[in-house]
């Protein structure tokens, strides 16, 4: 029997924070005629409101730490403001929408990230999806709304890498469904330059990967992303693009992870 297609769309915080591109990502979004599931971030939204509240945001290479207070913070501006806007722009065009966080339905449970060199605090790193859950809702008509949160089993929330839940989510759901997985973000797609939006990357297998990688192309936030990109590909999941806010759109210009 033929798998039904399943988009899995995950939406980065910059994008959230623009009115214009936001509206015109739900708008696309919402006519996406498949089932789907949308996933989103919002870490420089936390930041300011942790700047607000007078809580200091710690980063190492990048990556935030999750102390005590940050987790407070970040439940709030992920499970709450941003998550609850979302919901309430996709009703308001015709979605039926449900947000959540992984504690919700059990539906992504993580465990504490292994203290290494630096101890990362209240984040989680994934190791189960509930996809019966996550099913039930899509059977019903009902688009799931993920915030970046997970959940361990002994009732702790978890600040979770926004990639990594999409990848995790959509590598899960792949065994009931054809799925496709989407990153949308501030850039059209991985570039060659990039200071230069145009420099688009129409294609990247494992080995170019590799060798943008040595050569310091590809860095920071993107390493991550494309680390998830490939897992997921290797894992089941069909279609990976990577691009900007109108990704969605037929004709956008955009990356696609191939094998």
């Amino acid at each position: 029997m033929e798998k039904k297609v399943l988009k899995v769309v995950k939406i980065g915080g910059k994008l959230i924070e623009d009115e214009n591109k936001l509206r015109e990502f739900l708008n696309d979004f919402s006519e996406l005629e498949t089932p789907k599931i949308l996933i989103h971030g919002g870490g420089s939204m936390a930041t300011k409101t942790a700047q607000k509240l007078g809580y200091e945001t710690k980063m190492v290479d990048g990556r935030r730490i999750t102390d005590a207070n940050s987790i407070k913070v970040i439940t709030m501006v992920y499970g709450g403001l941003i998550n609850k806007n979302i919901v309430a722009k996709l009703q308001a065009r015709g979605t039926n929408a449900i947000g959540l966080c992984g504690a919700d339905g059990a539906s992504i449970v993580s465990k504490k990230r292994e203290i290494k060199e630096i101890d990362f605090g209240f984040v989680g790193d994934i190791v189960k999806i509930n996809t019966s859950f996550i099913s039930s809702l899509l059977e019903q008509g009902i688009i799931p709304v993920f915030s970046a949160i997970s959940y361990s089993g002994d009732g702790q929330l978890y600040n979770t890498n926004g990639d990594s839940v999409a990848a995790e989510v959509a590598k899960a759901m792949s065994a009931v469904f054809d799925t496709e997985l989407d990153f949308c973000f501030e850039k059209k797609g991985v570039l060659t330059d990039v200071d230069n939006d145009e420099s688009v990357i129409k294609e990247i297998d494992e080995q170019l990967y590799k060798q943008l990688m040595n050569r310091g192309v590809i860095s920071e936030g993107m390493l991550p992303k494309l680390h998830n990109c490939f897992q997921a590909l290797r894992h089941g999941v069909t279609k990976i693009r990577l691009g900007d806010s109108n990704l969605l759109k037929k004709n956008s210009v955009h990356t696609k992870i191939i094998k």
